[in-house]
């Protein structure tokens, strides 16, 4: 009878606590989608939505091309591998894979691993120890901060954004054998691009290693969409870059780490995520290695892209809307209440745009939004349909004066 008491208790805490979300406006409901991502989607409602709201920068997630190459990888390599790379999951699609990405971000080389996620996870713990130091930016993503507990090294935390205060604490980890700093390339909920040209000279001042997350970047930042390291032009001074597949990329899943030949053999032999998980789907490695071919033969889509931040990013600002600056198409809508954020993402959707309201712990407290994206395969005409839904809605809610 005790036993059965406890586990009531524990079923009725959680209920608990979900209802308590429900009442304060805080609970998070699944949009569900019945087609292709895309510009435009379909719910499972029947409602067709412009989609503001998916990591689909460069409009590949539901392209044609992208998906008669996964399914030509999939004809030819089969549905899955059912083992780890090290044991018999490795096919030449990975490889190729690897070498197209080392060759598109300018490293030596590169490891693949199941998701983004498992990427940072697994790389701080076989290169670092209790004689090194690990220097991050307060903000760096949810996987960064994990990797980093999963190390023993000494952790240093700078300001968001802060040189004065990273330099204070690459100055307090001296003493120490190796030293990381380690940033976001663009933070995923401001569209901040991170300062690699200074980071990478205060490496060089404290001897310093440097290690970047591309997810929002990879494929549109920098001239040739090589990333945030060639936006800064860095190419060459970057010692670690994570990424993801799931995002511009293509937009599935599966992540990177590409670094120098001795930093993935080590990463090979010892991170646990790449040693004890699935080979990365041969579809997914096909499609992939697609887009690659596609990106490095021409800028057009991200050049749309740009475009589209660009028109999106004047015309929100003049309806009133206070956004976060930047050039990113990450574009951070800000409300600062959390239950407006929900019931603003709520209205838009009645008025036929999909977008997410974001409150604390995902973003400070007080910092409430909604994060519009940009993707190369909206028109300028979804563009302005949605604009007059935001101008609809925040006139509906006060949040705008005409």
């Amino acid at each position: 009878m005790g036993d059965r008491n406890a586990k009531e208790h524990f079923y009725a805490g959680l209920e608990s606590n979900l209802a308590s979300l429900r009442e304060q406006g805080l609970f998070k409901p699944e949009r569900v989608i019945a087609s292709r991502q895309g510009a435009e989607v379909v719910c499972d409602d029947g409602r067709v939505l412009i989609n503001m709201c998916a990591n689909n920068y460069l409009g590949l997630s539901g392209d044609e091309e992208t998906v008669r190459a996964a399914i030509a990888a999939t004809e030819k390599y089969g549905y899955g591998l059912s083992s780890v790379r090290f044991i018999c999951g490795t096919q030449t699609v990975h490889k190729q894979l690897e070498r197209a990405l080392s060759e598109f971000l300018g490293m030596e080389d590169t490891i693949l691993y199941a998701a983004a996620f498992d990427a940072n996870g697994g790389v701080f713990e076989p290169l670092f120890d209790e004689n090194d130091a690990i220097i991050s930016d307060a903000l760096n993503h949810a996987s960064i901060i994990d990797g980093i507990r999963l190390c023993k090294a000494a952790r240093y935390r700078y300001q968001h954004n802060d040189m004065a205060d990273l330099e204070a604490q690459l100055q307090a980890a001296e003493g120490k054998r190796n030293k990381l700093i380690v940033t976001d390339g663009v933070f995923s909920m401001d569209g901040t691009i991170a300062q690699l040209d200074k980071i990478c000279d205060l490496a060089d001042k404290y001897g310093a290693l440097v290690m970047i997350d591309e997810c929002h970047a990879s494929g549109f930042m920098g001239k040739t969409g090589r990333g945030t390291h060639e936006h800064h032009n860095v190419m060459g001074r970057i010692d670690i870059i994570t990424g993801t597949l799931g995002k511009a990329l293509g937009g599935a899943m599966g992540g990177f780490t590409s670094a120098r030949k001795e930093v993935i053999q080590t990463l090979r032999q010892k991170s646990r995520p790449y040693l004890f998980s699935n080979s990365l789907a041969p579809s997914i490695a096909g499609a992939s290695l697609s887009v690659l071919e596609r990106l490095s033969s021409s800028t057009e889509l991200r050049d749309r892209l740009h475009a589209n931040t660009a028109h999106f990013r004047k015309e929100i600002s003049e309806l009133g809307f206070t956004i976060k600056p930047g050039t990113h198409p990450v574009v951070p809508v800000m409300l600062f209440d959390a239950p407006l954020a929900q019931r603003f993402a709520q209205r838009l959707y009645e008025l036929g745009v999909l977008v997410t309201g974001f409150f604390y712990p995902v973003v400070p407290m007080g910092q409430a939004r909604v994060r519009v994206q940009l993707s190369a395969a909206h028109t300028t005409e979804q563009l302005d349909r949605a604009l007059a839904a935001f101008r609809q809605a925040g006139q509906e809610l006060g949040l705008l004066k005409n």
